[in-house]
């Protein structure tokens, strides 16, 4: 009989509960742990993120403010006193952008006269001229540009120089924007080669407004059905060979070295056939066989829309349906463009001039003269259409952009050929920049930028300028100097004619041509490029006080007490933001971003 097992023992209770598991806020909520077509957003919802913390304020601690030498001690009670008390110390004028300063040696007693005349040595005779190869003068090369300039005790805070020009003081061509292999005659306004095609630019150009001015050929291509009987100077085979002879208008980066034409910064017409060159491709523009030959006098006439204008251009705010007209009449009142001007004093035999960076070529503009092979039609597609559009006012790229209302006229002893080339490119900065070097700043306007006449000549070809007043054939609408005071002023001679012509004008207003002669200003009448000369005088004058003035103000403030001259010199030399220089390249040269006050060392050897 099997025995019963006794029973098991029954277990203590528990003397404590366990607790339940706790519930979080999605299972309070009832939240399916699986999305579902009624709930598509719960694996989202289940996830919660925590709250932002707070940054703090980070502090430094009282060990770093004592190395840096702060102040640590609390501050006092300020003495209201004390604190309306007007400061003395004068404060700095905002920052502008102005020129770069630089500290030279003074001056020598003989940098107080004015420049030497050119000297010149004979080379050949020509066409009853006598060429001569101008030399001892220093050149625009290796992306320097350099004027003439004098000591003047008036400008003691531009380091007493001022910019001046050497004899004949006259427009002509400039002596320092000429190939070296260019010859002259004394006057500068007769030029020669016995070289390639080598190019001189003139000593003036032209920013806005309509200017005129003439070239007569030589030398150059013989006239047709030529008598050698009744010309005995062309009687030898050697003398029927001219040389050729290209006119036209040209910027600062056009190569001296080209023919004018050549690149994308020069405009210019052949000898041959009277055709039209930019960018090396020659076109017709006038009727066939109407060559330029010896003793023609072509008259060239630029027209640039106003330099109000023209920065809307560079500056991507041109609307073409809003600004209709070139702005040259009436001329925007109290506009005064920024120019700027970094330039240094330096010795070159004997003779001191400015130096300062010149404007280069654009890569844009290169790679409209050599455009690249063609792509795939992949690689051009992926090109934004708009960077391969032609160039016009609102392109993509600055230097690519054309002026409206700007045109090219050219006359033939007289008689107008046609309008060769119209919408030219844009010149002001950015559209023009200088070369990347150490020193150089872009965006600045040195008052000299603009279009200049340019001549090149070719293997014994000569040519001869005239910018005026007396002109050899001048346009029906070219305006004297002066006429346009004597057409507005008050003078009593001649009010009765004006009264017996009033009708005849009021009925020869209607004509369209006529009323856009009439609405025609002293800007946009049609002047010699001699008038612009006397202005571009008035201008380098005017920039040279501002600078002068500038720099007063400058020295003023940073140091009231210093006397002009010598000893206003000696305190700015104990600055200690000034830099040093070896040779003509500045040592740890910095853009002062608009400051200007800081001053430049320059030592220099003597040459």
């Amino acid at each position: 009989m099997a025995t019963e097992s006794p029973p098991r023992p029954r277990s203590a209770t528990p003397s404590t509960i366990p607790p339940k598991r706790p519930l979080n806020f999605d299972d309070e909520q009832h939240i399916p742990a699986v999305s579902s077509p009624l709930n598509p957003d719960a694996t989202t919802s289940r996830t919660r993120k925590a709250p932002a913390r707070e940054q703090r304020e980070k502090k430094e601690s009282l060990k770093k403010r004592e190395a840096k030498g702060v102040d640590t001690t609390r501050s006092a009670t300020p003495d209201t006193q004390t604190s309306t008390k007007k400061s003395k110390k004068v404060e700095r004028p905002p920052d502008v952008v102005r020129p770069l300063r630089y500290y030279t040696k003074p001056p020598n007693p003989s940098d107080f006269d004015p420049p030497r005349e050119p000297i010149f040595n004979p080379v050949l005779s020509k066409v009853n001229r006598e060429f001569n190869e101008c030399f001892e003068h220093i050149s625009n090369k290796k992306a320097f540009r350099y004027t003439n300039c004098i000591a003047d005790p008036a400008f003691p805070s531009s380091r007493w120089f001022r910019q001046t020009d050497a004899e004949p003081f006259e427009p002509r061509f400039s002596f320092q924007e000429a190939s070296s292999h260019i010859l002259f005659d004394t006057s500068g306004r007769s030029i020669t080669t016995e070289k390639g095609f080598r190019m001189a630019r003139a000593n003036v150009c032209a920013r806005e407004g309509r200017w005129y001015y003439e070239c007569k050929i030589l030398s150059g291509v013989k006239p047709p059905n030529l008598d050698p009987s009744l010309h005995p100077q062309h009687q030898d085979s050697s003398s029927m060979s001219g040389g050729h002879v290209r006119l036209g208008w040209a910027r600062r980066e056009a190569n001296l070295d080209t023919p004018v034409g050549f690149d994308a910064y020069s405009y210019g017409l052949r000898d041959v056939s009277g055709q039209k060159v930019h960018l090396s491709r020659p076109k017709d523009f006038a009727p066939s066989n109407n060559s330029f030959c010896e003793g023609d006098v072509i008259g060239l006439e630029l027209t640039l829309p106003s330099l109000a204008l023209h920065r809307k251009v560079v500056e991507g705010s041109y609307n073409k349906a809003v600004d209709v007209s070139d702005d040259l009449d009436p001329h925007p009142a109290g506009e005064a463009p920024e120019i700027i001007r970094d330039r240094v004093p330096i010795r070159y035999k004997g003779v001191v001039y400015f130096e300062q960076f010149e404007y280069s070529s654009a890569k844009d503009l290169e790679d409209l003269m050599n455009p690249a092979p063609s792509l795939s039609n992949a690689a051009v597609a992926a090109k934004d259409a708009a960077a391969t559009a032609p160039p016009n006012p609102n392109h993509p790229s600055i230097a690519l952009r054309t002026l409206p209302f700007s045109s090219i006229k050219v006359y033939k002893n007289g008689m107008l050929l046609g309008t060769p080339f119209t919408d030219l490119f844009a010149f002001l900065p950015p559209a023009s920049k200088p070369a990347a070097q150490q020193g150089a700043r872009d965006g600045l306007d040195d008052g000299m930028l603009g279009y200049f006449p340019a001549i090149s000549v070719f293997r014994g070809g000569a040519a001869e300028v005239n910018f005026g007043p007396d002109f050899w054939c001048p346009p029906s609408d070219l305006t004297a100097p002066g006429q346009e005071e004597d057409d507005n002023g008050d003078d009593d001679e001649g009010d009765d004619e004006d009264l017996q012509d009033h009708s005849a004008t009021a009925l020869a207003a209607k004509d369209p041509e006529t009323q856009k002669q009439h609405a025609h200003g002293r800007h946009s009448r049609l002047r010699g490029m001699g008038e612009r000369y006397v202005e571009q005088i008035a201008e380098d004058v005017v920039y040279d006080l501002v600078d002068e003035v500038d720099f007063w103000m400058l020295d003023a403030v940073d140091h009231p007490d210093a006397a002009s001259g010598m000893e206003g010199t000696a305190a700015l030399k104990g600055r200690s933001d000034v830099g040093m220089a070896v040779g003509m390249e500045t040592v740890g040269l910095t853009e002062l971003g608009g400051g200007g006050g800081e001053i430049k060392e320059i030592v220099q050897e003597e040459e």
